[in-house]
């Protein structure tokens, strides 16, 4: 049987007609996009066309993008540049972001701000009585993400823009997992900055983009050019900013049609994983369609997760950017997850190119895999 990627929050594969527009600029176009010959204004123009199919698939204006190498350096760029150009006052960050919004946050911290984290329910979702007390100090910064990329739990981030537009801080949100699985609107979520990235929607690795509402003061990431309108230098990734437009493209074509198709398949696991008496996290918050995240007492992720694997299954123990941490995952210990069972959560996460067979093959290996590590468990006790 060969393998079953069941890990899409982690990355995607590209997509066929991707590589296809992608392919002229990685071996017969040459001209930097700066340049004024024709060479160049052909990278330009492409440039251009992939920034307007970018923002046409997040409800913004093309001025409104800004490219990067990814999202890690987008969310970085959103909250350095932004609290740079605010007084020394307080960045409020959720308790549940990734790591590429909590060290940014934590150095900014060493570097004069106070940094507030706010704590989230049970279920994943951002407590708003913890974000009206973190606002009621001067606050320069909210950064909440749109969906979290292990529970898959979405959060109010209109709420959480209102609040924080009334109390005069800037807001950002990390819609990196969002997008591409549910709609994503620039303008209806009323954030200042959005970060977004490619190979999450079967785009190339390598590039992301901060969308950027223009009356926002913000430091460049990076100096040099003058690139990106000065505010992340450096020449240009034609290839990969074209693939990212196309994929863009793509992503929103049937979004709603693959929503289904994964909300389904996801259905179909957890009826199999409470007849396995695994715990569901956030099983009762909105959740994106395609995730699961669950765990099985006195069962390690990491073990489940290599024997799935020499099954022919790949799924994830948590976060695939953290995953060199044998600590259990920081969301469930902030969802109230005690550390035991937390250290054995499973992260499946699904795409269009699933299917209902290969969710049923799953299940059967996993009640086999469980059965066999229970008996280990039961046999060293």
């Amino acid at each position: 049987m060969s393998h079953v990627y069941f890990d899409h929050n982690a990355t995607t594969a590209l997509d066929s007609r991707v590589l296809k527009a992608m392919l002229p600029f990685l071996t017969t176009q040459q001209g930097n996009a700066t340049s004024r010959h024709a060479y160049g204004r052909f990278a330009r123009d492409a440039i251009e066309t992939a920034r307007e199919q970018v923002a046409n698939a997040v409800g913004a204006y093309p001025s409104q993008v800004v490219f990067t190498a990814s999202g890690t350096e987008a969310n970085n760029f959103a909250i350095t540049g932004m609290a740079a150009k605010q007084p020394n006052t307080q960045i409020a960050i959720s308790a549940i972001e990734h790591p590429c919004v909590t060290r940014p946050a934590e150095m900014m911290q060493s570097r004069g701000w106070k940094l507030a984290k706010m704590g989230v329910n049970h279920q994943c979702e951002l407590d708003f009585a913890q974000l009206e007390n973190a606002l009621r100090v001067p606050t320069s910064l909210v950064s909440v993400m749109l969906a979290n990329n292990e529970t898959g739990a979405i959060q109010n981030i209109a709420g959480v823009a209102e609040l924080a537009r009334k109390n005069g801080a800037y807001v950002h949100t990390d819609a990196v997992q969002a997008f591409g699985k549910i709609d994503v609107n620039f303008e209806a979520l009323n954030v200042h900055a959005m970060t977004i990235s490619s190979h999450k929607i079967h785009g190339p690795q390598g590039v992301g983009a901060l969308i950027l509402d223009k009356r926002v003061d913000i430091a460049p990431f990076m100096l040099g050019g003058g690139q990106e309108k000065g505010l992340r230098s450096g020449t240009e990734n034609v290839a990969a900013i074209v693939g990212f437009g196309i994929a863009c493209e793509l992503a929103i074509e049937k979004l709603h049609e693959h929503a289904l198709h994964t909300q389904s398949l996801r259905q179909q696991l957890e009826n199999g994983l409470q007849a396995l008496n695994a715990t569901i996290f956030s099983h009762h918050a909105t959740r994106l369609p395609n995730t699961s995240f669950f765990a099985f007492p006195n069962i390690e992720g990491e073990t489940l997760v290599m024997a799935l694997d020499k099954k022919g299954f790949a799924v994830a123990s948590g976060s695939a950017c953290s995953s060199d941490s044998t600590e259990p995952s920081h969301v469930l210990l902030a969802m109230g997850i005690a550390p035991d069972l937390a250290r054995g959560a499973i992260r499946v996460s699904f795409d269009a190119s699933n299917t209902v067979e290969q969710v049923s093959a799953f299940l059967t290996i996993l009640k086999q895999e469980l059965k066999r590590l229970q008996q280990m468990v039961a046999m060293a006790a």
